[in-house]
């Protein structure tokens, strides 16, 4: 919000542009700051919480999606699950999520969801020939749940896995399949991590 560098008899100081709505006594007090090095900061830091409307949030990154993979096309898959069980009704882009090195980052997540940016990631660890149809499909069904759903608040907490979550869940044609296959390759607990 507010820096000052000192270099040799040169000054640089840094103001976020919110400051340009800032009163007398804010504009006194930067100054102060500016000239002693130091301030109560007590309009400044008012002034910041009364203005923090004004504090913009980071874009997202743009996305460009990457639906095809050596084996499997991810929107062909998100397009038959979005008629077969949404209606149509999804609209969060989806994409192949980055390769890692890391065997217990790899096995952590198969899926994500974000809410702010609207976007699937699918691991791409799962564009295998090894790894079955329905159980890709799946992972994107469980992460396309999540944009259909939202996230719910329950007593103060975020719910992201709620009941109502968990009994669509199993409407999945091979819920029972893709369940056990997911243990057995890659001895994934029910949230997902790979168990100790």
């Amino acid at each position: 919000m507010l820096s000052v560098r000192k270099r040799a008899e040169i000054i640089t100081v840094r103001l976020h542009k919110m400051f340009l709505y800032a009163g007398t006594d804010v504009c006194l007090e930067v100054a102060d700051f500016i000239k002693k090095g130091r301030s109560n900061g007590q309009n400044i830091r008012s002034f910041i919480r009364q203005n923090r409307y004004l504090l913009k949030q980071k874009s997202p990154v743009k996305l460009t999606p990457r639906v095809t993979g050596e084996h499997y096309c991810l929107q062909t898959i998100y397009d038959s699950l979005n008629s077969e069980y949404f209606d149509g009704a999804i609209s969060a882009p989806i994409t192949w999520g980055r390769s890692s090195s890391q065997k217990r980052v790899r096995l952590r997540t198969m899926g994500s969801y974000n809410a702010e940016t609207g976007t699937i990631r699918i691991n791409p660890l799962l564009d295998k020939k090894t790894v079955p149809a329905y159980s890709l499909e799946f992972v994107v069904y469980h992460e396309m749940l999540h944009a259909y759903l939202g996230i719910k608040t329950r007593n103060g907490r975020r719910s992201i896995h709620s009941r109502e979550f968990r009994l669509h869940e199993k409407k999945f044609r091979h819920y029972a399949k893709a369940m056990e296959w997911e243990r057995q390759r890659f001895g994934l607990s029910r949230k997902g991590e790979a168990e100790p």
